[in-house]
């Protein structure tokens, strides 16, 4: 008789897989390189029109009591994080849709790999890939603007960016399960939710201009918390220490939103299985 193989522990069978889904996502992303150079091209334009809007304030203005530097940079700021949440949001919440697309629906679901396995690489490839790309953004921005950078904590920034992600992740898992309850319309829900994030979390202006009801909902947003520790950090120069208003929130809803998303997902799934939705495009 063989010997018996020798089984790997659990843990590192899923590591192991979660770096399989990273893996495939990366071959996608290759496959279609072509697509992604025109969402980097018109990220990069993007981020470069908004962030002259800065610059023309000083023209409209005259130049009275205007800090334009400072202006210019708090908009790029907006228009960058917004790019990498909101992809790191479109990436999960875009994981049915792409099985759908690709033809590997049952081939995923029924792979021995759980659904958190999947769902969390699909979360580590889009985080990879955001930072690479707002990296890329922010380089040449820097070429064409005289950014207020001097005093920024770039740690402090990149910690309250991390912590942020997770929530994200976990946002974007909650969001996921649409397509599966609605193959016909339910990825047009996850764009509404995601212009909803966009008008409510300050993007491109202080919370405080926004209607009081909407300020309420404001608080209920990742990206609010995460807009005002970074732009703290990047434009004041801000201490991880003196970040606290911004980071326990994050951390509270990453520590909720991540298992609430995979359960949710989990009883959608269930569902889209009993009822036959879950290979139906239409």
């Amino acid at each position: 008789m063989q010997p018996a193989l020798s089984r790997r522990p659990r843990w590192m069978t899923e590591l192991i897989a979660v770096w399989g889904y990273v893996q495939r996502n990366y071959y996608l992303t290759r496959r279609y390189w072509m697509w992604e150079l025109v969402w980097l091209v018109y990220t990069l334009m993007n981020a470069l029109a908004i962030t002259f809007i800065g610059a023309g304030v000083e023209t409209l203005e005259g130049g009275g009591g205007i800090d334009t530097a400072r202006l210019m940079t708090f908009l790029l700021i907006g228009a960058l994080i917004w790019s990498y949440l909101s992809m790191i949001f479109d990436v999960i919440s875009e994981t049915v849709s792409w099985e759908r697309w690709e033809g590997t629906m049952e081939y995923t679901f029924m792979s021995p790999a759980s659904r958190a396995t999947h769902l969390l690489g699909m979360g580590v490839y889009a985080i990879v890939y955001g930072i690479l790309r707002t990296a890329v953004v922010l380089g040449v921005a820097m070429l064409f603007f005289d950014l207020e950078l001097s005093n920024a904590n770039y740690l402090s920034a990149l910690v309250v960016l991390a912590i942020c992600s997770v929530s994200l992740v976990g946002f974007g898992i909650v969001a996921a399960v649409m397509p599966l309850l609605s193959p016909e319309k339910g990825q047009q829900v996850t764009y509404i939710i995601s212009a909803i994030l966009l008008l409510i979390s300050g993007v491109y202006y202080d919370v405080s201009v926004l209607p009081g009801w909407m300020q309420w909902m404001a608080q209920f947003s990742p990206v609010t918390y995460a807009l005002d520790g970074i732009r703290s950090a990047l434009l004041d120069g801000a201490p991880l220490g003196s970040l606290r208003d911004a980071i326990w929130p994050l951390l509270l809803m990453g520590a909720v939103f991540v298992p609430l998303g995979l359960w949710v997902f989990h009883l959608g799934e269930r569902y889209a299985k009993r009822t036959g939705k879950l290979k139906r495009s239409g």
